[in-house]
């Protein structure tokens, strides 16, 4: 304890190591990762006597001073950050790591970074759920009559999301309400003037509540061996599309159709094979205008998109749709860290969530859930299929992360053998 700082405040440190733990997990970052963090800023900080163990609801935090030791049991986060506050806390993360922050000032620099405002504001907010709703439509079928209807409900939900907006009290009530006023809205019309099936007119509006990441972020962990961080995050995530699927069927009750019709389709698919791409430009768009995204990010957001969902679709057409994700996030989670170390752009997390977003397993765990409503044998079926999906994109995101690390740790050398060889040769010359 001879190397400890004798003007540090410990129990500053343990406040901000713990609020700072809060927001990563906020911003949804890996339990493992977050223990990694906040050792090294205790140990940037000077205390060689630490030790944290942290889940997604609760960081237990313990560090040695000289006199005694002082320990801190934080809950989880209460709410998620937007695209700009997770660029914020990461650079804070940084200099904390580097021990190039006072914990009195990170602790006025994370409050400021908790409260800051959307940066394009409330309509900002609706129009870009609008936009991203459109997005996926186009996507998932690319036909006028979707896309307009993407378009109106996206703004409906939007404007709800708004609204809830500073009332962690109702978030999880929230994906309920959303999903029971998209179904009454989409049931009226169809019962009454709109030719269009239900289950693709029901998801792109709702594509902000599902839980793709969580989902994919849950078996990450067990993969490492973190049960209960694992499993706890894929309960929540399965939880939540159960009340995505509670609330179709309970719009539908209201409007007085049968749960079955969640999965029968009317109408035939005007469809444009180049609308799918332009779909994900306007996805990207979307997420960067409905999250908020940090400035100078929305090409490296989009560039990430387009390579990822590129590759999935040359995957899907090779092998098959399940295991697509796991290729998608082979090419997105090394991109983000490149991005983010090589050519100092945004955070990895910024760059490559939005590719979360657009994959497969958040979608494909809804349907799975609304065939169970109907049809169980199916939704078994379903289950098992975004299951084997979840894996697969979970994999890709593992071997992504250690594909970068041989890919610097490889270049690296060769760069650093290079560089002998050079100067070697430019010894002997002036010899």
């Amino acid at each position: 304890m001879e190397n400890e700082s004798p003007s540090l405040d410990t129990g500053a440190l343990l406040e901000f190591m713990f609020r700072l733990g809060q927001a990563f997990l906020a911003s949804g970052e890996q339990t493992a990762k977050v223990e990694l963090i906040l050792r090294r800023m205790a140990s940037a900080y000077g205390v060689r006597r630490s030790r944290v163990v942290t889940f997604p609801t609760a960081i237990f935090i313990s560090l040695h001073d000289r006199a005694e030791e002082r320990v801190s049991l934080a809950e989880g986060p209460g709410h998620t950050l937007r695209l700009d506050q997770i660029a914020d806390v990461y650079a804070l993360g940084e200099a904390a790591q580097r021990g190039e922050v006072a914990p009195h000032d990170g602790l006025e620099r994370l409050t400021e970074i908790l409260r800051k405002t959307p940066r394009f504001g409330v309509g900002g907010t609706v129009v870009g759920h609008t936009i991203l709703s459109v997005g996926v439509s186009m996507v998932l079928v690319p036909s006028p009559t979707y896309i307009a209807v993407a378009a109106v409900l996206g703004a409906v939900v939007g404007a709800l999301r708004v609204l809830n907006r500073n009332q962690p009290v109702l978030a999880m009530p929230l994906p309920v309400v959303a999903a029971g006023v998209v179904s009454v809205l989409v049931f009226l019309a169809v019962k009454h003037w709109l030719p269009a099936d239900p289950l693709y007119a029901l998801v792109p509006p709702l594509v902000s509540f599902l839980p793709g990441g969580m989902l994919t972020l849950g078996m990450v962990e067990l993969v490492y061996g973190d049960m209960v961080s694992g499993s706890s995050r894929l309960i929540t995530g399965f939880v939540q599309l159960v009340l995505l699927a509670f609330g179709l069927a309970a719009g539908a009750a209201l409007v007085g159709i049968s749960p079955d019709t969640l999965i029968e389709a009317a109408g035939e698919l005007d469809t444009v094979a180049w609308a799918p791409w332009v779909g994900v430009v306007v996805f990207g768009v979307g997420v960067h205008l409905h999250f908020s995204a940090p400035r100078n990010s929305l090409w490296w957001m989009l560039l990430v998109l387009l390579l990822t969902f590129s590759t999935q679709r040359v995957a899907a057409a090779a092998f098959s749709k399940e295991i697509s994700g796991f290729f998608g996030m082979l090419v997105a989670t090394p991109l983000g860290y490149l991005i983010q170390l090589r050519f100092k752009g945004p955070p990895a997390m910024v760059t490559f969530l939005p590719s979360f977003w657009l994959l497969v397993p958040g979608a494909l765990g809804l349907l799975s859930v609304k065939y169970m409503l109907s049809d169980p044998a199916a939704g078994v079926e379903g289950l098992i299929a975004a299951v084997f999906a979840l894996v697969s994109i979970a994999l890709g995101t593992l071997m992504g992360a250690a594909l970068y690390k041989w890919l610097t740790e490889t270049f690296g050398a060769w760069q650093l053998q290079i560089g002998r060889v050079g100067s070697y040769v430019r010894r002997r010359a002036k010899r």
